[in-house]
């Protein structure tokens, strides 16, 4: 029988998209601005709209191929559930889908904010910000809708009155579609990151540092290009990003929920199941709230304006907590006051990490300033400064993910290290509770490419002083909120990957019995399938540190963390040597255009940062699919989970950061531009633009790719569990 407070979550999406469409809706209805400006933000939006075109042509391809394989895989070899070719594709498609409606309207809003910023600074921060919800909202709704939609029919399928195991099948299989979606976001973000970051090097070290030309200036042939990475990577690639970490946290718990719950009776595991999903549909209402909670006054400062985005997270984050508090009670589920713990505990990190990537990237606070400093020495000081501050900034995300894994797991468990099942409930319900107010969190994150879009339209459309002043004080804050966001990012990565790899044994127990194995003999005592404990599973498959199969796995996932970075890194470099070449040369073959007499090819660029990033995203994005495969089929179940921690533990750290480093690279370059230090033109801030220029592919590309990494390995292997249990049975 279904929950009655599981339509909580069908509700809170339909609300999510209709807000989203009010938003969409209200800011189309704004002024575009002068001619020069509707011009200008047509041209970016073509060019995004073209690029996202083409990578929808690549996945695609991708997509039919893996579909193929998983039917062949559940219809033909029968190692794998019906319906997973299915939720496959419905993931990826939800996912594209989300980005592509954040992009489009980021799009449109960009040159709208430029003109709300001519009446006033609070009217652009309000318009960006809004625009900026659509996407967060749609992210949020797209994600209950499809989780909802998927959850009734395989009930229907598989229902409750099968017994215990029939919402486990149903919570194993739904989880497979986190693979479409983790898939989805791979490319997106990578190729995203890859086309924005070319763009922007290209840009800045031949029109800033070479030409000395001002940043978005019309007459650099890499801006327009500049502008459509900003909406290619930094809202398409990052709203697919968040869909499948809020997905994937969701499915994760609903799936340790089942196994945890399976011997107090249908309804209370019907309802520790749907928590999960009752969580999130009450957090995208309270996010709602927060999203028109957001105002400032028209002169405030940097400081004020962060505490003016703080106010909508911190509104609803009080407000999931009260009521959180009343839903858990009203679930009757046992523990619900250690489970609420957990809850309140992962919203607590995902605060302190923002608070910290805040601390460590915002110009308001010493350790930026202390880059900026170095500029004075040159771009070497300012370089090895930042990387200095990157690798401190890690202290505090890795050690409240630590404390509060534990405390998750102590609470939910009744601080019992031996109930495992409850322990990992709660770390699944930490993670959803990082998540559970995402709609504002990405709102915040969203906003920051409107803003800095709407900086690029006032400087391109020549807009008064004054003007540029409100959108680069919009695009200073955004560049906080962005680095706060891949923080907000990773840290629930770190959460969700330690549930899925929960799931992954789960899955593996469901791949013992799919192949019909009903008996394990574990150290001289013989355990039935359908009723072993995850310690069964644990000690069947000899999965200790001592068993060198987990330690070469581990290091196998540690080294991949490493390997795709530096293969995203060296693609940007490719790509972005690329860009370089295009501007010099019309700049050499067209004086006329730092002349203002001859127009750039903007078009030339645009084509060859998205041929860039169609042709270097395929090796990361296949390795990250293939290498849990081959792990799982020539190491077993044991290497499968080696890999898993090592990609984990490395790629948490490894994405802090550089997200972090490259954050305080470019808000020292903007506050050197806010005339401090000798402002734009002098050398410190050349020295600053080389340290943003090194910090773009570690914020924008591998550093924010790296969380997708670590949950697309997870999902790769759970799908595979089937295939790695029956060709490596031990």
């Amino acid at each position: 029988m279904l929950s009655s407070w599981f339509w909580l979550a069908p509700a809170g999406s339909l609300l999510a998209l209709t807000m989203a469409l009010l938003f969409y809706r209200n800011m189309m209805a704004q002024s575009e601005g002068t001619p020069s400006m509707a011009a200008i933000a047509l041209s970016v939006r073509r060019g995004a709209m073209a690029y996202l075109k083409q990578q929808y042509k690549v996945v695609s391809v991708v997509f039919l191929c893996l579909t193929a394989l998983f039917a062949l895989m559940a219809y033909g070899l029968k190692v794998q559930n019906q319906w997973v070719p299915f939720a496959f594709i419905t993931g990826g498609f939800f996912s594209g889908l989300a980005g592509f409606f954040g992009m489009k309207t980021a799009t449109y809003a960009s040159s709208r904010t430029a003109n709300a910023a001519r009446i006033s600074l609070n009217q652009g921060l309000t318009l960006a910000f809004r625009s900026g919800a659509v996407m967060g909202l749609v992210v949020v709704g797209l994600g209950l809708l499809d989780i909802s939609v998927w959850f009734l029919i395989l009930n229907r399928f598989y229902p409750a009155s099968g017994g215990p195991e029939a919402l486990v099948m149903v919570t194993t299989t739904m989880l497979t579609f986190g693979m479409g979606a983790s898939t989805q976001a791979l490319f997106a973000r990578v190729g995203g990151g890859i086309f924005t970051k070319a763009a922007d090097v290209g840009a800045d070290l031949v029109g800033k540092v070479e030409a000395g030309i001002p940043e978005d200036d019309p007459r650099n042939p890499a801006t327009i290009a500049d502008n459509v990475g900003d909406n290619v990577g930094d809202v398409a690639g990052m709203g697919a990003d968040l869909y499948e970490s809020y997905c994937g946290a969701i499915l994760a718990t609903a799936a340790l929920g089942a196994t945890a719950f399976a011997a107090y009776g249908p309804e209370v595991q019907m309802n520790g199941v749907v928590a999960p999903m009752v969580i999130a549909g009450a957090g995208t209402v309270l996010s709602v709230l927060g999203i028109l909670a957001v105002k400032t006054r028209e002169d405030a400062t940097q400081r004020q304006l962060l505490r003016a985005l703080g106010r909508g997270v911190n509104i609803s984050s009080l407000l999931i907590v009260v009521i959180t508090a009343l839903l858990f009670r009203a679930l009757n589920i046992p523990n619900a006051w250690g489970i609420w713990g957990a809850l309140v505990t992962g919203l607590l990190v995902g605060i302190v990490i923002g608070r910290s990537t805040e601390y460590y990237t915002s110009q308001g606070f010493r350790p930026t300033r202390d880059i900026a400093e170095h500029a004075k020495t040159g771009p070497a000081t300012v370089v090895i400064s930042g990387i200095g501050t990157g690798l401190v900034s890690t202290a505090v995300p890795v050690l409240m993910v630590s404390i509060g894994t534990i405390a998750a797991f102590l609470l939910a468990s009744g601080f019992r290290f031996d109930n495992l099942p409850m322990g990992l409930y709660g770390i699944g319900t930490a993670a959803v509770g990082m998540l559970s107010t995402l709609g504002i969190t990405l709102a915040s994150d969203a906003y920051g490419p409107i803003a800095d879009n709407a900086g690029g339209n006032a400087q391109m459309a020549a807009l008064p002083a004054e003007v540029r002043e409100r959108t680069d004080a919009l695009d200073s804050l955004g560049n906080t909120t962005a680095a706060t966001g891949k923080g907000f990012a990773i840290g629930s990565a770190a959460l969700t990957a330690l549930a899925l790899l929960a799931a992954y044994i789960e899955e593996v127990r469901v791949g013992l019995l799919r192949l019909g194995v009903e008996v394990l003999n574990i150290e001289a005592r013989t355990v039935q399938v359908a009723s072993a404990s995850m310690n069964d599973i644990l000690s069947y498959y000899q999965i200790h540190l001592m068993n060198p199969v987990i330690l070469v796995g581990t290091f196998i996932g540690s080294m991949m963390a490493f390997l795709f970075c530096g293969l995203t890194i060296n693609a940007v470099g490719r790509a972005a040597g690329r860009m370089v070449e295009e501007v010099r040369r019309q700049f050499q073959e067209k004086p006329g255009i730092i002349e203002g007499r001859d127009e750039p090819d903007y078009a030339r660029c645009v084509a060859i940062s998205t041929k860039g990033a169609q042709r270097e995203m395929i090796l990361p994005a296949a390795l990250a699919i293939a290498v849990p495969v081959v792990t799982g089929l020539v190491l077993g179940v044991g290497g499968v989970v080696g890999l898993l921690l090592g990609g984990l533990a490395s790629g948490f750290v490894l994405a802090v950061f550089l997200a972090n480093a490259g954050g305080a690279w470019d808000n020292a370059k903007k506050y050197i531009e806010e005339g401090h230090l000798g402002g734009k033109g002098s050398e410190a801030h050349k020295a600053a633009i080389i340290g943003d220029m090194v910090g773009d592919p570690f914020k924008d590309t591998s550093g924010p790719s790296l969380n997708i990494l670590i949950k697309l390995m997870s999902m790769v292997s759970i799908v595979m569990a089937g295939v790695t249990v029956a060709y490596h049975l031990l």
